[in-house]
């Protein structure tokens, strides 16, 4: 056959890249942030902010009918995320009974969705960090009997609103959007089933729960994955881990070796072999707070990672540093939340270390290294944002 014969890919996004001049603005800056382009405006954007910080900054002056994107410069969507796959907690189909275990005075215990029994304050189960005091697997039997079955792949109702999600994935792959599927990853996952604590004897102790766990995992991610693809080609697939504290990760490389990388590396060669658009290249971002240096390179050389976020400040994470040990590297936060309630002087001295120096090197988003607290006020969050635009383009 003579290349006469071959018929182009039509430019969609899904079976070929669509044009620059076809992209939407926040697709063309956020493209050009994941190569890495040196001197490129940098993409604006927040990593999440808390609901009570809105509501401090509502009491403080914020119009209450603001649009958070055009209030704070932040920059059109560039990226699509596909979901369907859970984030900090499994993706369970029927989810648990969310119901109150024990009422205790000024506390109640509740069995939440992900089947965990956590200690809330009474009447306010949100804007702070709750106390888990058990989770729904301890062995093989309670595994399979109370939460295997709740990640079934076949389950058709994971797929109810498929048609409707993948119109509007085709309609961001036309505009050259980044498209993302984001799920669990294991470390999380596990946690999410077993405990922080529990997982860590568990890996010793029960390898096989662990393995099945992973294999569950796979098996759900990939089948989704699968019917996605039919749809669209993915551009990104982002782990949510949480693999690190603040001193390092909180397993040994041989670990995440045995327990965890055997799975990314089959999802991900899985989801190559699928793309409709078998040139694109995938970027395999995990995000992970605490101290994250020394699983850079793991990943790197196990799954191709690409990306990271969000370098946690207060644990080390310095990523003016962690561009000159590792300049391919995509970067997503490193905004210490701490020094953007502090004072304007403060945020100026913080942004005007990193921004000049982020921006010349390229493939950098500042975002907060986690959620903006209600620590921070109104004046220094709208400082913060206007020093972002100046700084960065």
């Amino acid at each position: 056959m003579s290349s006469a014969d071959v018929t182009p890919a039509v430019a969609d996004g899904i079976h070929a890249m669509v044009p620059r001049d076809r992209m939407s603005l926040g697709a063309r800056k956020l493209r050009d942030t994941y190569a890495r382009r040196p001197g490129a405006p940098l993409f604006r954007r927040e990593f999440y902010i808390w609901p009570e910080a809105i509501e401090r900054w509502q009491s403080e002056g914020m119009p209450k009918d603001a649009l958070e994107d055009e209030y704070f410069a932040y920059d059109p969507p560039g990226n699509f995320s596909l979901g369907q796959l859970g984030w900090c907690e499994a993706k369970f189909l029927p989810v648990f009974e969310t119901r109150q275990l024990e009422d205790r005075g000024d506390h109640e215990l509740v069995q939440d969705f992900a089947g965990r029994h956590v200690l809330y304050f009474k009447n306010r189960r949100h804007g702070f960090m709750p106390e888990y005091v058990d989770h729904p697997v301890k062995n093989m039997r309670t595994w399979v009997d109370n939460v295997k079955w709740r990640m079934d792949p076949a389950s058709p109702e994971r797929f109810t609103d498929l048609d409707t999600r993948m119109i509007a994935a085709r309609a961001a792959a036309a505009q050259g959007r980044i498209i993302v599927q984001n799920l669990i990853g294991g470390y999380m996952y596990l946690r999410s089933l077993i405990g922080p604590e529990g997982l860590l004897y568990a890996f010793v102790d029960m390898p096989d729960v662990v393995h099945d766990c992973m294999q569950t995992w796979l098996r759900l991610a990939d089948a989704v994955i699968a019917r996605h693809q039919q749809h669209v080609t993915i551009d990104e697939i982002f782990m949510a881990e949480d693999i690190c504290y603040n001193h390092g990760a909180l397993i040994s490389p041989d670990m995440m070796r045995r327990f965890l990388l055997p799975y990314y590396q089959q999802l991900i060669s899985n989801l190559r072999a699928r793309q409709l658009d078998r040139a694109r290249h995938l970027f395999v971002q995990i995000d992970t707070d605490g101290f994250a240096n020394d699983v850079i390179p793991v990943y790197q050389a196990s799954i191709g990672m690409d990306v990271m976020s969000p370098f946690e400040v207060a644990s080390g994470s310095d990523v003016v540093e962690i561009r000159n040990q590792y300049p391919e590297l995509i970067m997503v936060g490193g905004i210490d939340k701490r020094v953007l309630a502090e004072s304007p002087a403060a945020i100026d001295l913080m942004l005007e270390r990193i921004l000049p120096a982020m921006r010349e090197r390229g493939g950098y988003v500042p975002t907060c290294d986690h959620g903006v607290p209600t620590e921070v006020s109104f004046a220094n969050y709208m400082h913060y944002r206007k020093r972002c635009v100046e700084l960065g383009g």
